[in-house]
């Protein structure tokens, strides 16, 4: 028993003392940053598939179950609505654990959910199926939350670029899981189950994998170096950094007191909002409208696998224009985006697959300019000492607006057809430019006074 107690102390400290060498070690807090990287690459490429592989086939799994079109859009709200309480419960474990904990337990709880939809499909039980669907959601709120775990330890002008790397390798998971609709279908009918429970058998593999990988080996754990590092620069802020190679000092240094900046995360906050309830909207909607004009599931899968890979696989390119052009010129960017996506959806004939295409195209890139120029905002705006659970917070809002966008993008199309809904959503994002530009003057005047 002695022995036991004796032993506790000494572990603790031992991970203390770890901890403690990143902090005072700029080059192992360059090692940890790329390791972090390739991990967070790993996780997000299974949680790419996990997430596309359930997004293809949710509305068409909720029609034939349900049997009516106008509840279609129920699923996206659903694991969207699962993934707004995930978010948060994501945060705050990262924020008082750190991100191996945070991550792992939202991936593996999505796995989770994703089983039970199977199992739902094969009973034929609705109310399992929208339990299941709402855990789910875990998987798709971690999945988005991984890209905060790369710019722990990024400088302030690699922030964009560390988010854009682990959104776009996100693309090779999110684009083969949609085409992979059809292959999963023919196997789980193989094995007797329904062929729209295919493509959920694999997001239940893919978000463990995500899960496990993070679990074990994203040791020591990024954030809390990062919190740890900007604890000891907080203390000793007063005197002269001697080597000037510090990771956190140089992006700390020059911030406020102030453990947050308002203003920027209502910008942040709002950009991504706004871009999250047009792109669920749209996409969710574009299986069952396909369907309508006699195209197949794989035209579907087609369509929904290029519009992923459209949300994600630009994003190296946008980090670069994030960082370089800032977040302002990139968010108005994405506005403009949608909108035309938005036009080229509600004017497309239901027979072109061309236009859907590219109307599907234009939405992913429209919201991947938002994504990265908003989380860049939030990043830019925060301290480590809130910052895992503000940006949990931060994804509730967003996961909110998908939950809204997926529930009314259904009612919208039966009540007023599919081309409305995206017309709709074109003009909506358009708001987005008179919320950047306040920002942009508030920062302009502030600039003159202190001038």
């Amino acid at each position: 028993m002695n022995h036991h107690t004796s032993m506790a102390p000494k572990r603790q400290k031992s991970r203390s003392d770890r901890v403690n060498e990143y902090v005072k070690s700029p080059e192992k807090q360059k090692k940890l940053y790329k390791k972090t990287l390739w991990l967070v690459v790993v996780s997000q490429i299974f949680g790419g598939a996990g997430l596309a592989a359930g997004l293809t086939v949710g509305a068409l799994l909720a029609q034939d179950m349900l049997g009516s079109d106008s509840l279609s859009g129920l699923p996206a709200a659903l694991f969207t609505l699962g993934s707004a309480a995930a978010a948060l419960i994501v945060g705050r474990f990262s924020q008082r654990f750190g991100r191996r904990v945070g991550l792992a337990a939202g991936f593996i709880a999505g796995g989770v959910g994703a089983t039970g939809v199977v199992f739902a499909a094969l009973w034929d039980q609705i109310a399992l199926l929208f339990v299941s669907l709402l855990i789910y959601g875990a998987g798709t709120a971690t999945n988005l939350q991984a890209r905060y775990a790369g710019t722990d330890l990024a400088l302030p002008n690699q922030r964009a670029k560390a988010i854009s790397t682990a959104l776009v390798f996100t693309t090779i998971g999110a684009v083969a899981g949609p085409n992979l609709v059809e292959p999963t279908g023919r196997m789980a009918t193989s094995i007797g189950l329904p062929a729209l429970s295919g493509p959920f058998i694999l997001a239940a593999v893919a978000y463990l994998i995500a899960g496990l990988v993070l679990l074990l080996f994203l040791h020591p754990d990024p954030f809390i170096v990062a919190k740890a590092i900007d604890e000891e620069e907080r203390l000793n802020k007063g005197s002269q950094v001697k080597d000037g190679k510090s990771l956190q000092a140089r992006v700390d240094t020059s911030r406020p007191e102030s453990s947050h900046n308002r203003k920027g995360l209502i910008v942040g906050a709002t950009v991504m909002v706004l871009t999250q309830i047009v792109m669920v909207g749209i996409m969710v909607m574009t299986p069952v409208h396909m369907k309508q004009h006699g195209h197949g599931l794989g035209d579907a899968g087609l369509v929904i696998g290029i519009h992923i890979a459209f949300m994600y696989l630009p994003s190296l390119l946008t980090g670069v224009l994030v960082d370089k052009l800032g977040r302002t010129f990139m968010s108005c960017a994405s506005g403009v985006t949608l909108l035309l996506a938005g036009l080229t959806a509600a004017f497309a004939p239901g027979e072109s697959m061309g236009l859907l295409i590219v109307a599907l195209a234009l939405l992913g890139l429209g919201w991947n300019f938002g994504l990265i120029s908003g989380t860049a905002a939030i990043i830019d705006s925060t301290t480590p000492k809130v910052r895992a659970k503000t940006q949990g917070t931060v994804d509730v809002l967003i996961a909110l607006a998908g939950a809204s966008g997926g529930a009314l993008s259904g009612m919208v199309m039966a009540g007023v057809g599919y081309s409305m809904l995206s017309l709709a959503g074109g003009l909506m994002s358009l708001l987005l430019i008179p919320v950047v530009a306040w920002s942009w003057r508030k920062n302009s005047t502030s600039h003159s006074e202190k001038g």
